[in-house]
């Protein structure tokens, strides 16, 4: 059969593979060297910025090399692999099509369904290295990264100070006016607990304070009442001490939290958050889904460049390259707009992740079908 379907190609074997070879070479080369000179200037740029932070803290040459920088490599590779591999394939693309290198593939009899296959292989590597850096290698490097710039850069993290709820486990609820992430101290504290029949407990306090060497939270200035029934029972003291299954970090936010944590430790903190009730556990399952969704937009840019520069127009590489980058940065708009309404709309996470890509895939399926066959 695979001979068959050979001898219809009118081409040998050995030419095919030959073929496979020549561009995936073209692509992947294109896009490392592209990429490459880009990491080059944004590091150049990154250190003329954060100098003076850097001797004003008095950060170690060999942390700056290797703590920071190399650990800052992956997640801007990442983070610019899906431009670049539309930019990769646009030009060397182009360069084929100029030279009427595509012309004479086709020609010779090779399908231009055949001719995609090298540029799908050379995506797929590229989408599952961007799998990987996204989901398991970049929270690790992530890790040192930031532990470094909080050490000699700036702080990342912020509190929510004002008006925290907190579902620390079902059916209990827990409510702070105001926190202190410095002192681990809490004012108008709440707690509640409620039943199928309603509220059984509550306890309200003026002060909320974490004792690290207990390991204990202690309440100052509350009153206590238990719900039995038509009973109720009413205290009140001046201190004690008791255990609410909450850390002080849980009042606190972190910007950076999602990115040093792995697919598996995030979908275990989305858990959590449910729980607690958590409010921006939305945005969350969001960064979630895009760590296996936007890793895909590199097959499909793919398609979209390839249908776009196939054919070899007056204008030449700079047209296909103007048309490329524009549809790219709708991309990623597009990508920023569905994100958006996940979070604060109605759109469940998971669909409005993937609609860009089923919007583009289908742009492109579009492209492919009126590209030069």
């Amino acid at each position: 059969m695979i001979r068959r379907w050979m001898n219809r190609l009118r081409i040998p074997g050995p030419l095919l593979k030959t073929l496979d070879r020549y561009i995936i070479r073209k692509f992947l080369g294109t896009f490392f060297f592209a990429i490459t000179l880009l990491i080059l200037l944004v590091i150049v740029f990154d250190i003329s910025e954060k100098i003076d932070d850097f001797i004003k803290h008095e950060a170690p040459l060999g942390g700056i090399i290797f703590t920071y920088y190399i650990n800052f490599l992956p997640y801007f590779v990442n983070l610019f692999m899906y431009l670049f591999t539309f930019i990769a394939v646009i030009f060397f693309t182009s360069k084929l099509a100029g030279n009427t290198e595509i012309v004479a593939m086709l020609s010779s009899g090779v399908s231009f369904r055949r001719l995609l296959r090298p540029y799908i292989i050379a995506a797929s590597i590229l989408t599952i290295l961007s799998l990987l850096l996204t989901n398991f290698i970049i929270p690790y490097t992530n890790y040192g990264m930031l532990s470094f710039e909080r050490r000699y850069i700036m702080n990342k993290k912020y509190v929510n100070d004002i008006n925290i709820h907190k579902q620390i486990e079902p059916g209990t609820f827990a409510y702070v006016e105001s926190y202190n992430i410095d002192k681990s101290e809490g004012f108008k504290f709440s707690l509640e607990k409620f039943d199928t029949s309603g509220l059984v407990f509550k306890i309200r306090a003026q002060r909320i304070f974490w004792d690290e060497n207990s390991g204990k939270w202690f309440i100052e200035n509350y009153e206590s009442r238990r719900i039995r029934g038509m009973e109720e029972t009413i205290r009140r003291g001046t201190i004690m001490d008791t255990v609410i299954p909450l850390k002080p970090q849980d009042f606190t936010v972190d910007i950076e939290d999602e990115k040093i944590m792995s697919y598996g430790h995030l979908r275990q903190f989305i858990k959590e958050k449910k729980l607690k009730g958590d409010a921006d556990v939305v945005a969350y399952e969001v960064k979630k889904y895009s760590r296996v969704a936007q890793p895909f937009a590199t097959i499909i840019l793919t398609l979209i460049g390839v249908s776009l520069s196939s054919r070899k127009k007056r204008g030449g590489i700079g047209i296909n390259l103007g048309i490329g980058i524009l549809l790219t940065f709708m991309y990623i708009f597009f990508m920023q707009i569905s994100n958006v309404f996940a979070t604060f709309g109605n759109l469940t996470p998971l669909l409005a992740v993937w609609i860009p890509n089923i919007v583009f895939g289908i742009i492109a399926i579009f492209l492919l079908r009126i590209a030069p066959k």
